[in-house]
C-alpha cells in the first residue's frame, strides 16, 4: 500500500500540506500499532521466560501483562468489525470461527492469536492443560461459560458419583462480557480452565497461552459434553449454588458445532529480537 504523497509525487506533483499530514497521520497510526504488538510480544518473553507446564507467571508478571492487554484495541492488530471474519453469509449451520496467528513456534514457551467469531458462532467447550491463559475481547459482545474441575469425595456412595468416565466440576464464569472489559485469566488449576466462547454479536478475542498446546507434550486440546448435576455428593453442596455444576465428559472426537478456519494474519508484525 503506497501513500498519498508517493502516488502524487510519481505523477510530477509535490504532495500538499494536507497530504503531508495525512501521511504523517497513517504513519504514526502504523508506528504506534506495530508498537503495541512488539510490547506485547516483549512482555509475554519475560512473563513466560520460565514456561513449564502447569507454570504460572509472577504476580508482578500476570499484573503487567493484563493491565497492557487491558488497552489494547482492535486497530493495534489490524481488525475491525467490517472484515468478512466477522460476517455469516450462510443462515444454515454454526457460523465459522476464524483463528489468525500471531506468534508461536514448536519450541516456544507461549503463543498469541486472535479469534474472530461472527454473531452466534461457537468455540466449544475445551480444556487449557498445564497453561495460564489470558482473553482479552477487542470488541463486541461475548458469553462466556467457565469451569474448574471438582474433587468427589472418595468415600461417597452419593447416586451422583461419576460414571462413564464423567468428571464433575463447578461452574466459574456464565456471563455475557462487552467490551471493553477487563483481560480474562485462567490457571492450570482455577479461573475456570475449561471454557466456551459464543459470539453474542460479532467479536474478537485475542489470546496469550503459557504454555502452548503440543499434542507430544501431552498438551493436546480436549473438547467436553455436559450434563447437569442436580444431585451433588453429601457434604459439597452450598447455599445458593444450585445448577453450578455439572458433569464434564472426554470427547473422542470434534464437537459438531465446531467450525474453525485458519487465515493469514495481516496486522502489525512481531519481531524477534
Amino acid at each position: 500500500m503506497r501513500f498519498e504523497g508517493e502516488v502524487a509525487a510519481e505523477k510530477g506533483r509535490a504532495p500538499s500540506k494536507k497530504s503531508k499530514r495525512r501521511q504523517k497521520k497513517s504513519m504514526a497510526a502504523a508506528t504506534a500499532s506495530a508498537s503495541a504488538v512488539q510490547k506485547l510480544f516483549d512482555l509475554c518473553k519475560e512473563a513466560f521466560a520460565d514456561c513449564a507446564p502447569g507454570f504460572v507467571p509472577k504476580q508482578d508478571d500476570v499484573g503487567r501483562l493484563s493491565s497492557f492487554l487491558d488497552n489494547m484495541k482492535p486497530e493495534d492488530v489490524g481488525l475491525r468489525p467490517t472484515l468478512p471474519y466477522f460476517r455469516h453469509e450462510n443462515s444454515e449451520g454454526t457460523p465459522p470461527v476464524t483463528y489468525l496467528h500471531l506468534y508461536g513456534c514448536p519450541k516456544s514457551k507461549f503463543s498469541i492469536g486472535i479469534f474472530c467469531l461472527p454473531q452466534s458462532s461457537v468455540i466449544p467447550l475445551h480444556n487449557h492443560p498445564g497453561m495460564t491463559v489470558f482473553s482479552k475481547i477487542l470488541f463486541g459482545s461475548m458469553h462466556v461459560k467457565s469451569y474448574d474441575w471438582v474433587d468427589t469425595p472418595h468415600s461417597s456412595s452419593n447416586a451422583a458419583a461419576p460414571t462413564d468416565g464423567d468428571r464433575l466440576a463447578k461452574v466459574k464464569t456464565d456471563a455475557v462480557f462487552n467490551a471493553p472489559c477487563e483481560t480474562l485469566i485462567l490457571y492450570p488449576e482455577t479461573g475456570g480452565n475449561m471454557h466456551c466462547f459464543t459470539g453474542v454479536t460479532c467479536c474478537a478475542v485475542l489470546d496469550v497461552l503459557g504454555p502452548p498446546y503440543s499434542a507430544p507434550q501431552g498438551r493436546d486440546c480436549t473438547y467436553y459434553d455436559e450434563s447437569p448435576c442436580l444431585d451433588l455428593p453429601d457434604g459439597m453442596i452450598m447455599p445458593g449454588e444450585d445448577g453450578r455444576y455439572a458433569w464434564l465428559k472426554a470427547m473422542n472426537g470434534l464437537p459438531d458445532n465446531l467450525n474453525l478456519v485458519v487465515a493469514d494474519y495481516e496486522g502489525p508484525k512481531i519481531v524477534e529480537k
